[in-house]
């Protein structure tokens, strides 16, 4: 893999052992990555900060991407430990229940709004955040899934806002490239995550991917943290705005 020694990471989204995130932030760490792991709210905490404080987390840290106020302190925190950030990786998303298994044509306006503000925007303000902190060049990454694309049964409202997610990838990746700022999205197939469990008939995803995927074999959190490490390190550099596909082909035959 690639060396990271030296380098400063945001994860931002672990919720537990399966995350998504944590896959992430093991392969950063592992690379020899600093890392700033940050938890949800007082409930997360517990499941979070064990995590953490096994990698060696420099920064611990509450963020609720809704609370400016904490995304301020979190980033005030950064400075003053480090002064520089090199990598940003944000795995987050949210829907209400209501919204996310009806249809699309009937998801509420505030919760449309609250799914983009979360699960997309978020992302910029992060970016945005970083960018001070990146003056010598850095990766920024979110999280998407095949959903965008195309119309995968049961995902509902979270396929036009990931789809949003990855044109916003798009148009930072362009914006900032010029800085030496890379920005990515990362797009595993199905997976097991607390996140995957809120889906209608998720099992039935994850079997139909096994059997139809060309290697037959589901996307791991360690798989993502391997390709994640790779994007944030010199070697991937000139590489930028794309959608990574990790999902052991599924994505072209399903």
């Amino acid at each position: 893999m690639f060396d990271l020694t030296g380098q400063k990471a945001l994860v931002v989204g672990v919720a537990n052992d399966q995350s998504i995130a944590y896959g992430c932030a093991k392969a950063l760490r592992a690379q020899g990555a600093d890392l700033a792991v940050t938890y949800l709210n007082d409930r997360a905490e517990p499941f979070v900060r064990p995590l953490a404080e096994a990698l060696g987390a420099t920064i611990i840290a509450p963020l609720d991407v809704c609370n400016a106020e904490q995304i301020d302190t979190l980033f005030l925190e950064i400075t003053e430990r480090w002064g520089k950030l090199d990598t940003l990786l944000h795995s987050i998303a949210f829907s209400r229940k209501d919204d996310l298994h009806g249809r699309v044509i009937d998801c509420s306006a505030d919760g449309f709004g609250l799914a983009m503000d979360i699960s997309v925007h978020s992302f910029l303000r992060l970016i945005k955040k970083a960018e001070p902190l990146m003056p010598e060049g850095g990766t920024c990454m979110t999280v998407s899934f095949m959903g965008a694309e195309r119309v995968v049964e049961n995902y509902g409202v979270m396929g036009p806002v990931k789809a949003a997610l990855e044109a916003a990838t798009r148009y930072a990746a362009a914006e900032l490239g010029p800085k030496g700022i890379s920005v990515h999205a990362l797009s595993p197939g199905p997976l097991k995550t607390r996140a995957a469990s809120g889906i209608a008939e998720f099992d039935e995803l994850l079997n139909d991917a096994a059997l139809r995927a060309p290697t037959h074999q589901l996307a791991t959190i360690e798989d993502v943290g391997a390709y994640a490490a790779f994007l944030a390190s010199r070697e991937a550099f000139n590489v930028t705005g794309s959608v990574h596909m990790i999902d052991g082909g599924y994505s072209i035959v399903g």
